[in-house]
Formats: structure tokens, sequence, C-alpha cells
């Protein structure tokens, strides 16, 4: 018997395939943003609810998928080489308003939408996605990157900076000292940083961009 999760989880398949987040697919396809978040999965009475075929119609359009392999989906276990989880995901422009990290740095909170992802080692492990043109040509609009709280930190990592003020940066690393951290711009239009270490939240290593 056909359930509603296959369906769903067809789509979050097809949308880790092709290195989207749910949310960015469903605005690939020109859908609402919102169409394939959880809180759409179930209606307001508590039962589950089925996609429309108008937005699957539209997805795989969008990815250039056919039905047959939409339907492949269904029913199977989430494969890429290993085990997949599901990793919290927000808009990058998001990340820096209050509610979405704890203390520590690590995500909190309800807002995240999910993505499927290969098992990273980090059970913090957090994703972003791009909006906009500021860090092109390096990260583009809709791309995905994936960050992890607990990497190790080298010169010359690409790494995501968020200010005890709540600005998020995404930046190259050139120096973590103890009285400054040093961030060379990954955009011409944009000038390198200097931040003092005590303005500082965090800073997590980019470990994977869906580019």
């Amino acid at each position: 018997m056909l359930k509603h999760a296959d369906i769903w989880n067809a789509i979050d398949q097809l949308a880790a395939k092709h290195g989207f987040s749910p949310s960015g697919l469903a605005r690939r396809a020109g859908l609402d943003p919102t169409t394939f978040n959880k809180s759409k999965r179930v209606a307001r009475d508590g039962r589950p609810r089925w996609p429309s075929t108008e937005s699957i119609a539209k997805i795989l359009d969008a990815t250039g998928a056919s039905m047959a392999e939409f339907v492949a989906f269904i029913g199977t276990v989430p494969s890429a080489g290993g085990a997949m989880r599901r990793i919290p995901v927000i808009g990058y422009a998001q990340a820096g308003g209050k509610g979405f990290f704890d203390d520590a740095g690590y995500p909190t909170g309800g807002g995240w939408d999910e993505l499927l992802f290969p098992e990273l080692a980090d059970t913090h492990a957090y994703a972003l996605e791009i909006g906009g043109t500021a860090m092109a040509p390096v990260y583009r609009d809709g791309d995905v990157i994936i960050v992890s709280p607990e990497a190790d930190l080298r010169r010359g990592d690409r790494v995501v900076v968020r200010t005890s003020a709540g600005e998020v940066i995404a930046r190259q690393l050139a120096r973590k000292g103890n009285k400054k951290l040093e961030l060379l711009s990954l955009h011409d239009a944009h000038p390198d940083r200097t931040l003092a270490i005590e303005d500082v939240a965090f800073v997590h290593r980019i470990v994977w961009a869906s580019q």
C-alpha cells in the first residue's frame, strides 16, 4: 500500500540528488518555497497530506527527471554510497535571526527545513541555502552549503561566521588568532574583514557545496 511518507521521501531524495533542499527545489520549480515543508505534509487535523500532482509535475520539469526516476525513489531507503540522514537547513539570510542557534553555535529551534545528505561525523552539521549574488561566483543563488561546527579550522578554509550582533558572513579564513579573526572576501565587490574575537559568536567550516 502506497503511503504518504513514501511520496514525500521520494521528493526529498529527488531534491538531494540534484543538490537542493526541499524548499530550494520548490523555488526552482516556481512553487511557493514552503510547498514541501514538514508543516505542509500534515493537515490541520493531524492527518497526513498528499503533495499535489501539479507540484510533482513541476519539480520533474525543473530537474529534468522522468516519472520513472521519481517512482523509483518511492518506497526505497535513501542511499548515496552510504547512510543518509536529515540535516537542518535554512536560508542564508535567516541564519542571523534569533532562535536558530544555541549558545554553543549549534542549530536549534523549529524553524528549520530538512534535506537528505550522506551521513556526517558531525551530528550538529547544518545547511544554508544561498540567496542572491553577494557570494557569486563562488556560491550562486540557490546553492546549498553544508556547514560543520565541529570540523577543525585551517587557514584557507571557507567558513561561516556569525557575529555577536547576529551578522552572518561567509568568507575564506586567513587567520584566527587569540585577539583577531581575519577573513578574505569571496566576492570582489565585498571587502576583506577583520573581527575582534570577542565580537565573534562562532566560526564554522563549510564542508560541501551543491555546485
